[in-house]
């Protein structure tokens, strides 16, 4: 069931709304005129008008029951903010350039997340625009931005979205995402939409005066869970189908981010992010494109990425966050919160190999078994990090990689990332050090609201840190500001060297098949704990790569045992990498004895299969 103000052209829209526990709701015409339109209920609850005199710009309101005015549950734009009038948005009038794309295969993307709001100094969609050529010529091909669904006021992450259908008026609105889509296609970018389908922001839903859009069946961090399995939630059901198909249809969207979904609550026979697969696929037929579905969670669950026929949800990948936990832990030597689980070099070894760390293993954290095994997926499922908005911004100083550990250390973890037979996902700033933070920051009217935000995040905080005189208001304008890249450092000594390792360690991993190929079956992982060693083996159509790494903070000496000759092509304590110059041999050979500098790591190729 298509929702919301649909503009059909020559001045009609149709309106229509979910609303079963009313038997009288209209449209509200707020702007260019006043005037009320009524709506005919159907069956399943759904309030319905072909209405005439309909011009794109329009203002209204849906009135509740000839008294209440609340705006539409699906709009498309909210000029006003949260609590104003919607307004009718024609989606066909926009002059789309991107006719013959086809979009980035899941299997090659090396996604680029991004926060609009904090990526240029004007925080808009157009402001992207100009950096997208040099995004692309550094090495990316998928840009995944963080939530744009309308929130309270002008800065935010983004999970507080209100409007699930709306696009952030601060940020250039509905006309300013889709030139920025457009221009990305143009570049050869895939973009890649974060959703949130777990929860709605505290501030500017109306949901419940509409119908039962949650449930107290269960609870989740951010109160009562949305309806997807109690009674009346086919309404609901179908409200989040429909902006999945919403998004690739009206804005070209190539894949969506699902926030979460371990915080989707659904027993029912058909898990609701089942039915979206299957929704999806059938857009996928229907138009000859390929769109994707990555789901984030954090429970080691291959079901996630199940066939649907063998019982799953049919996404098409998901997050592996065990990565991140094993590199951060690595390197930094945390172990408060859920580091706690990590630490090892050999748990790392094993996310190379098998994706999830916790196969069903205890977890000290959660005290409780979990996780499941996933070495029979291909790695072209799971999307690894050493850095994103969550390990990053939910830090109380917001602090990056780059503030935490050695500029030796921020290679490593380069190579460490770039190497993996998983997509890779580079958080803005990353690839270049960037040492502004990346804090938490909203932007709420309601001062209750902005006091217990700030209580629950100094709560938060207290679990990894005891500096409470260190605590930053999320409120404020300049925590904001503070969060901004300072772009130009991109050309500056270590910067622009880290950028450089980067750039090159993704010029390797496509036109090698040793590290194109996502293989687990070709693919060997092993380390050396007493050393911090790691050795990571990997070959595909006649060709072979062997890297040692070293996460020790001192000299290792060790012997290798490869088999071959292999041919030194990258080494991240080379001179040319601004490090101390490397001692790895430029030939290794079997059973030979190397010596490795601390944090770094050395690639090589086989010789013999090379020629």
């Amino acid at each position: 069931m298509k929702i919301g103000a649909n503009y059909i052209g020559d001045s009609r829209c149709e309106f229509t709304v979910w609303a079963p526990s009313h038997d009288e709701v209209a449209v509200q015409i707020v702007s260019p005129e006043n005037r009320v339109i009524p709506m005919q209920k159907d069956e399943q609850g759904y309030f319905n008008v072909l209405a005439e005199g309909i011009e794109p710009g329009t203002l209204y309101f849906y009135k509740i029951a000839g008294e209440t005015d609340r705006p539409d549950p699906a709009s498309r734009h909210q000029p006003k903010d949260v609590h104003g009038p919607s307004e009718v948005v024609a989606h066909s009038t926009f002059n789309w350039s991107d006719t013959d794309w086809s979009g980035i295969p899941l299997e090659e993307m090396i996604i680029y997340e991004l926060h609009v709001g904090t990526f240029t100094p004007e925080g808009t969609f157009e402001a992207i625009i100009p950096r997208l050529r040099e995004l692309r010529e550094f090495g990316v091909n998928a840009i995944e931005i963080m939530p744009v669904a309308q929130f309270p006021g002008d800065r935010n992450w983004g999970y507080d979205g209100a409007y699930t259908y709306a696009v952030q008026t601060s940020y250039g609105g509905p006309e300013g995402l889709k030139r920025f889509v457009d221009a990305a296609h143009r570049e050869g970018l895939s973009v890649i939409l974060d959703v949130v389908y777990n929860h709605f922001g505290p501030e500017g839903n109306y949901t419940s005066n509409f119908g039962p859009y949650f449930t107290e069946m269960y609870k989740t961090l951010w109160g009562m869970a949305i309806n997807f399995d109690d009674k009346y939630c086919d309404g609901v059901r179908n409200y989040f189908i429909e902006n999945a198909l919403y998004w690739f249809q009206n804005y070209h969207i190539d894949a969506l981010r699902l926030d979460a979904i371990h915080a989707i609550y659904d027993f029912g026979a058909k898990h609701v992010l089942r039915e979206m697969a299957e929704k999806v696929d059938a857009l996928c037929e229907c138009t000859g494109k390929k769109f994707y579905l990555i789901a984030e969670s954090d429970l080691d669950d291959v079901r996630v990425i199940r066939e649907k026929d063998l019982g799953g949800y049919g996404m098409d990948a998901q997050w592996s966050d065990d990565f991140h936990h094993c590199l951060h832990t690595i390197l930094t030597g945390e172990r408060m919160g859920y580091y706690q689980d990590y630490g090892t070099v050999e748990q790392l070894a094993k996310a190379y190999k098998k994706s999830f760390v916790y196969d069903w293993q205890y977890s000290r954290n959660r005290k409780k078994h979990y996780g499941s095994d996933a070495s029979e997926y291909p790695g072209s499922q799971f999307v690894v990090c050493t850095q994103n908005h969550d390990q990053v911004g939910n830090r109380m100083l917001g602090d990056r990689l780059t503030h935490l550990v050695s500029f030796e250390a921020l290679k490593l973890a380069a190579g460490a990332l770039m190497l993996t037979p998983n997509i890779p996902l580079i958080f803005m700033g990353e690839e270049y050090g960037e040492d502004s933070p990346f804090l938490y920051f909203i932007s709420h009217t309601d001062p209750d609201l902005v006091e217990a935000v700030r209580q629950g995040r100094k709560r938060e905080f207290s679990y990894f840190h005891a500096e409470e005189d260190k605590f930053i208001d999320p409120f404020s304008l300049d925590t904001f500001n503070q969060s901004k890249l300072k772009w130009e450092k991109r050309q500056e000594g270590k910067h622009k060297t880290l950028l450089e390792l980067y750039q090159h360690l993704i010029h390797l991993r496509r036109s090698m098949p040793a590290l194109k190929t996502l293989d687990k079956q070709n693919l060997e992982a092993s380390a050396v704990e007493e050393d911090k060693l790691l050795f990571l083996r990997r070959g595909s159509m006649g060709t072979q790569i062997f890297c040692v790494m070293n996460f020790n903070d001192k000299d290792v000496t060790f012997k290798t045992s490869p088999g071959g000759i292999w041919q030194k092509i990258l080494d991240s304590a080379d001179s040319r990498w601004m490090g101390s110059g490397s001692t790895m041999p430029e030939k290794l050979l079997h059973e030979q004895e190397a010596t490795i500098h601390p944090q770094s790591f050395a690639l090589y190729e086989l010789e013999t299969l090379a020629q």
